[in-house]
């Protein structure tokens, strides 16, 4: 076999389909035959330096993803397949690739290095392979430079795959020292600088405890600066990219470095190569970050023993950073307006002043008006369009009583620009700050508002017109008039300054929605969407003319359906379009049904929407099929038990929503939407109940669905429950248990990130919204014994709940509106039990006493169903 895996991978490689096509039979068929002697030949072919280069390359690429996948289920397949494979196979497997890591070619030695990191990160954690690192570090002193670059590249990529706490400290020590002593000046082979390098990015993780010693962190931090000043260009970029992980990974430690850090960011800003000063600017976006994120959390009030005092760095640099950000501005690219994925040293600069600005609040203010003022005139455009940035940057962040002021002088000039200006960038970035204004300074919050009865009319005269403008420029004039929309949705159902314009404005935007070119940009997905936000933020003064949109958008989705013969280019745009159309019909009816002389008027065009939704399912995108069950869920709550009728035509689409594991955010959706369903139907929904409890339970049961999902299908049964009452008790004897488990999960998960603990409280919050709908489903009917049995584990998850002392604001409230369920429900019975019960008083009493209202008149109602329980 072995002469013929290698022309078996070369034809795999072929332009000819017919023998591609039929390598890859091959390749299929001597992996299903003979696992072991597959993965063998393709190890022996990657080390073998005497095969061609490209049959070395596949071979280890079809090693690498048997031992990894994207999908969760998958992966964990691949790597219980791998554990269960005889020992001196996968010895043999990783022999041959560590002897490749010394191969002259540098395809094969870089493939090999990422097949060793994925058998790390699958052996390293279950305590096996324990003398890898060992290995490579004992003669890394000795080795020829190839073979140094490889095993640097493989320590890096080993960092990424396996987390901290599986490797000992004495090894990580090692690790730092092999990589910090690559990256010296001393070593004079570049190709092992660059590696070492990259491989310190991925270690940082590792490096707590040497970064808490300040003689290896000084060692650590010297190296790296060095390294900024390397004559090689990707060494620079890396060794800076390295500078932004320290920034945010141990932004505690930075103090002693940070004026050497700005001369050297600075330098770079200024004299170096692009890749190289973005990541100077990267570094003082990413300080920002670390201290919006502290300033957030703390509000500026600092006890000495916080864990992570606010060093004020930024505020300290302000008087050098600013003018340095300011220069970066006007190093604009000719067509970056275009180009969707742009970015360069201009819009990274404005990214960071912006950042700036809300670190430091004011103080921004007075270092950037005098470049504002003495640029927005001039008659070259990048300087006018550097000003117009500046200004538009720093509006979030300082107060309105600073920059109301100041927009008060600028809104007219900005308006004229936006019509005359004569270069589509600078109107580009006019439009995109009017946005800025309109988003953080306008609004029922403010004392002063900028926008009143005597602009207003040329506010919106300018905004219209500039929808007739280039893709790019009437894309952000869409933009600006959704933030003005929006500044008035609390004007009530009375009057809303818009109302005299609202036909004009939505005839423009549909207009802008049938430009031929309204591809380009986003405009037409952002004319959508501005459009969605004029409906929702109007008054009832405009509900007729929101109603004459009804038949129009229907039209046009009716139009998408009828296409024929589409290339799939074509179909791809379609599918976009009918997501975009059935998310304004679902904002169309959110307005329409929320009263009711409306809501009567537009249900007679309920049937034919339906039938229209219907057929959106048949197309295959699954943002189309999200916005059809999305605008379903909607149409069913504003239906309410009228929505009967659609339900057996419905129902199949709903059961496919509910098996699509591939799309799983359909699948959440229409768990979602089956809940709407239970609220708008009630009890006649019953009919429907087996099919959706079964498909529902499958879904908990499978590996294969996105955790993301499991938390709503859990609410999702006290939905059912609610709407069916008594008649959920044949789905008991299989809910419970499957609520039991996963309660007991969720209740202890110590030492959990910000992500589990994310994701813990949404499970645990689903959990009790299920136990929730239960007890009130069963209120009052004769049958309340039957929920005797489970209110013991369901009173003990609430003490273990409280003991954790993890639940978020939403999850207490939930919790404690449980407790005061199952009292209310059980009565008399649950008395002695809620007695009994570790937690429930102290945990009651946090609740009456909490800042938040709705966590205290949630304790409110379980105090008072409580005490009737016990006093029964």
């Amino acid at each position: 076999m072995a002469m013929e895996v290698t022309q078996i991978l070369l034809n795999a490689q072929a332009v000819d389909s017919t023998l591609r096509n039929q390598a890859e039979e091959n390749l299929k068929q001597f992996q299903e035959q003979n696992l072991p002697s597959f993965l063998l030949s393709l190890a022996g072919e990657l080390s073998n330096d005497d095969k061609p280069v490209e049959s070395r390359k596949l071979a280890g690429l079809i090693l690498k993803n048997a031992l990894d996948a994207k999908e969760q289920h998958r992966k964990h397949e691949l790597v219980q397949r791998w554990l269960s494979l005889d020992t001196s196979l996968k010895s043999q497997i990783k022999a041959c690739l560590l002897k490749t890591l010394s191969s002259p070619a540098l395809d094969a030695r870089s493939t090999a290095s990422q097949v060793i990191a994925k058998v790390a990160g699958i052996e390293l954690p279950h305590k096996q392979w324990p003398e890898l690192i060992g290995t490579f570090l004992s003669n890394i002193h000795q080795l020829p430079a190839h073979t140094k670059q490889a095993t640097l590249e493989t320590l890096g990529y080993i960092c990424e795959e396996v987390s901290p706490d599986v490797v000992e400290q004495d090894e990580v020590n090692k690790i730092l020292t092999a990589v910090v002593q690559g990256m010296n000046s001393s070593e004079s082979n570049n190709d092992v600088r660059l590696a070492a390098t990259r491989a310190l990015f991925n270690a940082l993780g590792f490096a707590r405890a040497n970064f808490s010693n300040d003689m290896e962190r000084d060692y650590i931090m010297r190296v790296v600066c060095e390294s900024t000043l390397s004559p090689e260009l990707k060494i620079r970029q890396s060794a800076f990219e390295c500078l932004v992980a320290i920034s945010s990974t141990y932004y505690e430690k930075l103090a002693p470095y940070i004026q050497d850090i700005f001369n050297i960011t600075a330098k770079a800003v200024k004299e170096d190569e692009e890749p190289v000063a973005l990541q100077a600017i990267e570094f003082w976006s990413s300080v920002c970050d670390e201290e919006i994120d502290i300033l957030e959390e703390y509000g500026g009030e600092f006890s000495a023993d916080s864990d992570v005092p606010c060093f004020y760095f930024v505020k300290q640099a302000l008087p050098v950073l600013i003018p340095l950000l300011l220069e970066t501005l006007l190093k604009q690219e000719e067509d970056q307006d275009q180009d969707e994925g742009a970015w360069n040293i201009a819009m990274a600069g404005g990214t960071c002043l912006g950042l700036v600005a809300r670190t430091v609040g004011d103080d921004v203010v007075p270092l950037v008006m005098p470049f504002i003022e003495e640029n927005i005139t001039k008659p070259d455009w990048r300087q006018r369009e550097a000003a117009t940035y500046a200004f538009g940057s720093i509006l979030e962040g300082p107060s309105p009583d600073k920059l109301i002021p100041l927009v008060n002088i600028a809104l007219n000039f900005m308006l004229t620009a936006l019509m005359k200006d004569p270069n589509n960038h600078v109107k580009d970035t006019t439009a995109w700050t009017l946005g800025r204004m309109f988003e953080f300074l306008h609004g029922s919050a403010l004392e002063t508002p900028i926008i009143t009865q005597t602009n207003i009319q040329q506010i919106i005269t300018v905004l219209l017109q500039s929808m007739k403008d280039v893709p790019n420029v009437a894309e952000k004039a869409c933009g600006a008039l959704y933030f003005l929309a929006q500044g008035y949705e609390d004007a009530g159902s009375s009057s809303s300054p818009l109302t005299p314009f609202f036909q004009e404005i939505v005839q423009a935007l549909l207009t802008a929605t049938h430009r031929e070119d309204a591809g380009e940009s986003r405009l037409r997905t952002a004319a959508y969407e501005t459009l969605n936000e004029v409906v929702r933020c109007s008054t009832d003064e405009t509900a007729p003319m929101v109603l004459q949109l009804v038949p129009l958008i229907m039209m046009e989705l009716h139009q998408t359906l009828e296409a024929q013969k589409l290339s799939s280019d074509e179909r791809e745009k379609q599918n976009e379009l009918q997501g975009l159309l059935c998310g304004c019909l679902q904002v169309i009816i959110q307005k329409l049904g929320s009263a009711e002389p409306t809501k009567y008027v537009f249900m007679q065009y309920a049937d034919q929407m339906m039938a229209l939704f219907l057929r959106v399912f048949a197309s295959r995108s699954a943002t189309a099929h999200e916005e059809a069950m999305l605008v379903i869920g909607a149409l069913a709550y504003a239906a309410g038990a009228d929505f009967a009728k659609y339900m057996p035509e419905f129902y199949r689409y709903l059961e496919m929503g509910l098996q699509n594991f591939e799309d799983y955010q359909v699948c959440a959706i229409t768990v979602g939407v089956v809940g709407d369903i239970c609220r708008a139907l009630e009890d006649k929904i019953l009919p429907y109940c087996d099919g959706i409890m079964t498909q529902l339970l499958k879904d908990l049961s499978s590996n294969q669905l996105h955790r993301s999902v499991k938390p709503p299908i859990f609410s999702c049964f006290g939905d059912i429950a609610l709407a069916i009452g008594e008649n959920f008790e044949k789905y008991l004897m299989y809910a419970m248990p499957m609520l039991q488990s996963a309660a007991e999960l969720s209740a202890h998960i110590s030492g959990a990130d910000d992500d589990m603990l994310e994701y813990t409280n949404s499970l645990r919050n689903g959990i009790l919204e299920a136990y929730s709908g239960i007890f009130q489903g069963f209120k009052g009917s004769s049958n309340t014994q039957l929920l005797m049995p489970y209110a013991p584990h369901i009173l003990q998850f609430l003490d273990s709940l409280y003991m954790e002392k993890d639940m978020d604001d939403a999850v207490s409230k939930t919790a404690i509106g449980v407790l005061g369920d199952l009292a209310d429900t059980l009565g008399g019975n649950a008395g002695p039990l809620i007695q009994q019960s570790v937690s429930s008083r102290d945990f009651l009493s946090e609740c009456l006493s909490s800042d938040d209202h709705l966590i205290r008149e949630s304790a409110e109602w379980a105090k008072l169903a409580i005490s009737r329980a016990i006093s029964i």
